[in-house]
């Protein structure tokens, strides 16, 4: 029989059907009432710029078990800021018509003069945009949008896979009045359900049909059970500080075949568990297949590899080779586009191209390396207990040096260097792969130690109200790949404007850089800065010692909290400052030395203040022990930086003798 097996408590299920509120109207295309044309806002969001009235997916296997989904969605415009919402597209996989879109319609309904008026999209508008090979999208914009404007859009999305059941998405990022799925799975498949679903049902139905698939001795009985589930007044997922990714917040179900039983005594299993995705990928001609492919004049670099004393020495030289010869063509992918040869004769690629190319030069010189697939912090967290290829995005390489070594290596990015994680992996979980051996083992990706940033100030405070001084900055880890990034993306006009954080009365006259082509050195960076102390009259000067450290601004100042906060590493931030006190003034106003520990020990911040009449010192010291907080750990976490940052922010006074 048809089972669900749910990793996320689905036992409310008979408290939505006793809900109270009526589960709103999903209408028939064309079909719009006028107080919907009328409407002004969202009744539940009522800031919101625009709103999904209602978006409906049928998901069904027909008679002859081909899959497809019918969609129709609908939304409300409320103003010229939610205009982009008319902007449309539908991606889907299109390798090998693997995916396809059919059926599609679209059109626009504006209320002139008390009576609907449509506005279909003409079909030529609609541009079929070819991403890769394995990915298409159908891009248009809808007709005649307005403020006030109710757009809607159908389709039927098909796939040529059983068990390519698409995810379906409750919420979004504006707020939904009405989102309904309804499937239609025989009882002879078995799926895992991945469920992110916190709010109550306000629809649940369920009902079953017999049904049959061929004739004779050779066909197959089975039971179609339907289960609709509705979700009204949903709330838009805000963009939040150090949020995961949007796809891991949204409230939605996700559904994994694993197995197919139609004769109750064959079984045919997908890939349900992660040595069959592992097996799957090393059989892939864009993955498996690309591993042993040559490359145009690799012998030289092999061989100026080889002559490396020893295994770190080996990689370093060839990571930065792939790294300074390849550019990135800004596509993540676990395939390859071109294939490895072709991408090394242009010098782009997409991750999988530019990284298998690294395995393939490391593995040639002898180095012990896999291949490897993650996801990336955009792309979202996988779930161990969900074999679905697709949680991974990104190709890299797994270099085990020793018990205690490890190297993961992305030669996308010019800044990332070879033996430190990319930070935009990090808290997943990853898999690699020994196609030799058929070994395809799972890694949780982390970094334990902390990534320290250390502020040093020296300052003399003039008797006119400005302040002189110098900045040394150093920056490790990720805070120096952080740094020159900006730097060298932004130029230094913007990052000086990024450094003083846009402070009009803070002056930078002079930047100079240590340590920026040497990866394994921190950064330094020199500064000579002058400011106008604002608050300061003939009488007191008020300065706050806090500079050059990116921690005026709190980011948690919100009193809810929709998502968790993912730092990705620890953070230790040390700030040292001195500064000199005009001999005809003294301390009026020292704020204490002082410390604070979150109840949970996972951030500590201390605040030491002195003087000896002629001149201030002061230090802050800020250790943050763990990378993650729950959304619902977030009021006592808010409370922390509401004080920090206060203390931070705390200002000197200085009295005229």
């Amino acid at each position: 029989m048809y089972k669900t097996f749910t990793f996320l408590s689905l036992c409310f299920f008979t408290l939505f059907v006793k809900a109270q509120t009526p589960a709103p109207t999903v209408q028939d295309y064309g079909k719009i009432d006028i107080a919907d044309l009328e409407l002004k806002s969202c009744d539940f969001e009522k800031d919101a710029n625009a709103m999904i009235l209602f978006d409906e997916g049928n998901v069904f296997y027909d008679h002859n078990l081909d899959l497809a989904m019918e969609r129709h969605k609908r939304i409300k415009i409320f103003n010229d800021n939610g205009k982009d919402k008319a902007n449309i597209r539908i991606e889907y996989y299109s390798g090998g018509h693997y995916e396809y879109i059919t059926g599609l319609q679209a059109q626009t309904i504006n209320l002139v003069d008390g009576k609907p008026e449509i506005t279909k999209l003409d079909k030529k508008l609609i541009y079929t945009e070819h991403i890769d090979k394995g990915r298409t999208a159908l891009v248009f914009s809808m007709p005649n949008v307005k403020a006030g404007s109710v757009i809607e859009f159908k389709y039927v999305w098909n796939s040529n896979s059983i068990s390519n059941f698409p995810d379906w998405y409750f919420q979004d990022k504006i707020p939904t009045r009405y989102s309904e799925l309804t499937t239609q799975i025989p009882d002879i498949m078995y799926f895992k359900l991945k469920s992110n679903v916190v709010q109550p049902f306000i629809k649940y139905t369920k009902s079953s049909e017999s049904r049959s698939i061929g004739s004779g001795t050779d066909a197959i009985s089975y039971t179609l059970e339907k289960e609709t589930r509705g979700l009204a007044n949903i709330h838009s997922l805000p963009d939040e500080p150090y949020m995961t990714a949007v796809n891991d917040n949204l409230q939605s179900m996700v559904y994994k075949l694993t197995s197919i039983r139609p004769l109750g005594t064959f079984t045919k299993s997908y890939s349900d568990s992660w040595a069959k995705v592992g097996g799957i990928l090393a059989d892939d001609d864009d993955f498996g297949g690309q591993l042993k492919k040559k490359l145009d004049n690799e012998d030289e670099i092999i061989a100026t590899a080889k002559e490396r004393l020893t295994t770190e020495a080996k990689v370093a030289y060839i990571f930065n080779e792939v790294k300074n010869r390849m550019k990135w063509d800004g596509i993540d992918r676990w395939y390859t586009n071109d294939g490895t040869a072709k991408a090394w004769e242009k010098k782009t690629g997409n991750s999988a191209e530019i990284n298998l190319i690294l395995y393939h030069l490391l593995n040639k010189a002898g180095v012990t390396a896999y291949p490897m697939v993650v996801s990336t912090r955009e792309h979202g967290k996988v779930v161990p207990y969900f074999t679905f290829l697709y949680q991974f995005n990104r190709a890299v390489v797994y270099v085990p040096i020793n018990d205690d070594k490890t190297y993961v290596l992305d030669a996308t990015n010019k800044y990332n260097i070879y033996n430190e994680i990319p930070s935009d992996i990090l808290n997943s979980d990853a898999l690699y792969i020994d196609k030799d051996k058929k070994q395809y083992d799972m890694l949780y990706i982390t970094r334990q130690a902390p990534v320290r940033r250390v502020v040093i100030l020296n300052g003399e405070i003039k008797p006119d109200g400005k302040m002189e001084g110098e900045a040394s900055l150093n920056s490790f880890s990720y805070n120096r790949i952080k740094s020159i990034d900006r730097y060298k993306t932004d130029g230094e006009k913007k990052y000086i404007d990024y450094l003083t954080e846009n402070n009009n009365n803070l002056k930078v006259s002079s930047l100079k850089f240590d340590g920026m082509d040497v990866d394994t050195v921190p950064l330094v960076q020199h500064i000579k800065f002058n400011m106008d102390l604002t608050g300061s009259d003939e009488n007191y000067i008020i300065f706050n010692p806090n500079l050059f450290t990116s921690l005026h601004n709190n980011p948690f100042l919100s009193e809810n909290r929709y998502t968790d906060i993912d730092f990705g590493y620890r953070n230790n931030y040390t700030i040292n400052g001195t500064f000199k006190i005009p001999a005809s003034y003294t301390v009026d106003a020292l704020p204490k030395s002082t410390s604070m520990i979150m109840p949970d020990s996972s951030i500590t911040f201390k605040r030491i203040m002195v003087s000896d009449g002629s001149q201030i010192a002061v230090r802050y010291n800020i250790d943050f022990k763990k990378t993650m907080y729950t959304k619902e750990e977030y009021p006592l976490f808010r409370e922390f930086c509401k004080k920090m940052y206060e203390m931070l922010n705390e200002q000197i006074v200085l009295k005229k003798s």
